[in-house]
């Protein structure tokens, strides 16, 4: 049997297969009123039909710690009771179909107050506009000459935000989540404040590599402490800036070094695993994608640290999934826009390769 379709264990969870679905905003939730940030019925029946479809574990979109968390006002959210509320009609159909659930927590900081992809290519949203608001970062530094100027973050605030992921943990939980993903890349509030092209802090949160990463590990020692001991905590990275990728870019930025290092720290304080993607802190960082690129980061950091990995990155053909496991460079593979494109991936799959995975029995006829 394919070892895609092997069951994986983490702490007492067994996941059924390893084929996930990595975490794809929607912007479709109320960017107002009581519900706002509340997943909708488009988001039940966009995660249900990759959990009928025989996906082992799935991952949510990002999802805010707090209002001002959100990438956009449409994001999804966890920071009150109604929004627990409705995670839970989810996930318990998600456990009917034998996936597992989970959550991405996050947490835009600078990359906040943006349109929907959609909308003028996910414009920035100026502070005096509808729904719009200033953002916050480690420094007061724009991502791009578009966007506004973030608020630098003092010590109380930081102090603050990673309350707020314990907090969206808590309720995460309550709400039948059973993996929560930290979400520390693509330019978010967690890269920014580990890469030195956005981190300009001189405090005990800049500077150096721990000054750099202590922002990050305080959240991850947040979550851990309430998250439950038996079920696992996974990190989702940017391994590199891709400035030490181009010999031609002297910029400083997060390095795959960088990431090794990181990874051995995360994973001597409960982190169960390493989500590998790259890139979304440079707006204009030259980036050479093709079929599986970002898997080579993921290899490095299963080679050199003791972290499981995820791989994601244009993994679009059930042989290509598989080789990634048969050699070695990856524990699990993420699917992202393949899955958009057939929620139905894991029963092709099986059926390529000769596995097996859940299928409702309503379709065994078929």
């Amino acid at each position: 049997m394919s070892s895609l379709f092997a069951p994986y264990a983490l702490r007492s969870l067994t996941i059924p297969n390893r084929i996930w679905m990595a975490a794809m905003c929607q912007y479709s939730a109320a960017p107002e009123g009581d519900a706002v940030g509340a997943p909708t019925d488009w988001h039940f029946t966009h995660l249900a039909a990759r959990a009928s479809g025989g996906t082992g574990l799935i991952v949510t979109e990002a999802t805010a710690v707090s209002p001002e968390g959100r990438i956009s006002p449409y994001d999804l959210g966890i920071w009150n009771d109604t929004q627990v509320a409705a995670f839970r009609r989810i996930t318990a159909f998600l456990k009917t179909q034998g996936t597992v659930p989970a959550i991405q927590l996050a947490h835009a900081g600078r990359k906040a107050s943006t349109e929907r992809t959609w909308v003028d290519r996910g414009r920035p949203i100026a502070p005096d506009e509808p729904y719009g608001w200033i953002p916050v970062g480690p420094s007061a530094v724009a991502y791009s000459e578009q966007s506004t100027t973030p608020r630098e973050l003092t010590r109380d605030q930081i102090a603050e935000i990673v309350q707020q992921f314990a907090d969206a943990a808590r309720r995460a939980l309550a709400a039948g989540f059973e993996v929560a993903e930290i979400h520390g890349a693509h330019g978010y509030l967690i890269h920014q404040f580990l890469s030195p092209y956005s981190n300009h802090r001189t405090d005990e949160y800049g500077g150096s590599f721990e000054g750099r990463a202590r922002f990050a590990l305080e959240v991850v020692d947040a979550v851990r402490a309430v998250w439950p001991e038996e079920l696992p905590v996974f990190f989702r990275i940017s391994a590199t800036d891709w400035v030490d990728e181009n010999p031609e870019d002297d910029r400083a930025g997060w390095t795959a070094d960088d990431t090794v290092l990181f990874a051995k720290e995360l994973h001597a304080r409960g982190v169960d695993l390493l989500d590998v993607s790259t890139g979304g802190n440079l707006p204009d960082a030259k980036i050479e994608t093709g079929p599986g690129y970002q898997v080579p980061f993921a290899e490095r950091v299963r080679r050199e640290t003791d972290l499981p990995v995820a791989a994601v990155g244009l993994i679009t053909e059930p042989a290509q999934a598989q080789d990634i496991l048969a050699t070695g460079q990856a524990d699990a593979v993420l699917l992202g826009r393949e899955l958009l494109r057939n929620p139905f991936w894991a029963q092709r799959a099986a059926h390529e390769l000769g596995g097996e995975v859940a299928s409702p029995i309503q379709y065994h006829r078929a």
